[in-house]
């Protein structure tokens, strides 16, 4: 079974896509290659692809739930329809009557549906976005995107998992390296699931802290093993202490900070993970250090970089 790390975080803007380029590049052509299938899961801000340059060869549509529609040629304008919608999805002409569905507004909870005495109303299934399969540089990706205003994105999040691992079973991958979307909400829930260790990437800032927070309960309640890494620790050194400490109460280990580095910066407006554009750079160092403290843990191992040293 391949085994699923997770990177989290508890705010946008971490820096858990530049790890997870990072760590994409490293199980390929690091120290100790492991052949690993990536998924980026933030489908509703897909970016995993920048740093990557994939080769989509498979496009597939994600049927994300259904809409109400109104057969006018059935409807007898009895009006049934329009007050069990508690959505106000369902309008009727300015001269009463001719009722039709706002599909804005209509949250396909089908109740019209089986409230209409004529069967005037079906619900449509509605094109919420797709799924692809690429090929990057560092293995196969899979990655969605969710169209505008759209729901159901853990859905498909859960979706885009489930062909990872499928493809992972069948072509003898060994790991699946998930890049998570940001937050506690269902997209991050359905990132979480099932994966055999989190990491999640923190900032040693006030909001920062308390937002990494919410993670760990996140993934403590669906009894996920989570380690924390710390990126920009040096701009505010005090606030790494404060983290330590909160992965001390929450039983939980962080394993690494990682430094400001504009090389970072510079490897992103190149497209490239900064493991992979400057591997001597001191985020790339501590970028590897993290990556190798993971891999003990996957293997069961325990290794574990000792936080309070700069990498």
């Amino acid at each position: 079974m391949p085994r699923q790390l997770v990177i989290l975080s508890g705010k946008g803007g971490t820096g858990k896509t530049a790890v997870a380029a990072a760590f994409a590049h490293l199980a390929h052509a690091g120290p100790s290659p492991i052949p690993a299938v990536i998924v980026d899961a933030d489908v509703d801000a897909a970016n995993l692809e920048l740093v990557l340059e994939p080769r989509p060869f498979e496009r597939h549509e994600f049927i994300g739930g259904s809409v109400a529609r109104i057969d006018p040629e059935r409807c007898t304008d009895c009006g049934v329809c329009e007050p069990v919608c508690r959505y106000g999805a369902i309008l009727a002409s300015a001269n009463a009557g001719d009722y039709h569905v706002d599909p804005v507004a209509c949250e396909g909870c089908a109740s019209c549906y089986y409230q209409c005495p004529e069967q005037a109303i079906r619900m449509e299934p509605q094109l919420a976005g797709h799924w692809f399969r690429s090929q990057s540089r560092y293995g196969p990706l899979f990655h969605a995107r969710l169209r505008p205003a759209q729901e159901n994105s853990g859905k498909l999040v859960s979706l885009a998992k489930q062909k990872a691992r499928m493809a992972a079973l069948e072509e003898g991958y060994s790991l699946m390296i998930v890049d998570g979307p940001p937050g506690i909400g269902c997209p991050a829930i359905a990132a979480a699931t099932g994966a055999d260790l989190a990491l999640i990437v923190g900032e040693p800032t006030v909001a920062g802290i308390y937002d990494l927070e919410r993670a760990l309960g996140m993934t403590a309640h669906f009894r996920v093993q989570s380690l924390v890494c710390v990126n920009k620790g040096d701009l505010y050194p005090q606030g790494i202490s404060t983290v330590e400490d909160r992965c001390r109460a929450h039983g939980v280990e962080m394993i690494g900070w990682i430094p400001f580095d504009e090389a970072v910066t510079r490897a992103m407006v190149q497209g490239q993970p900064v493991t992979a554009w400057q591997s001597g750079s001191p985020a790339s160092r501590a970028l590897l250090a993290v990556w190798e403290s993971v891999k003990g843990h996957l293997d069961g191992q325990g290794a574990i970089a000792k936080p309070s040293q700069a990498p």
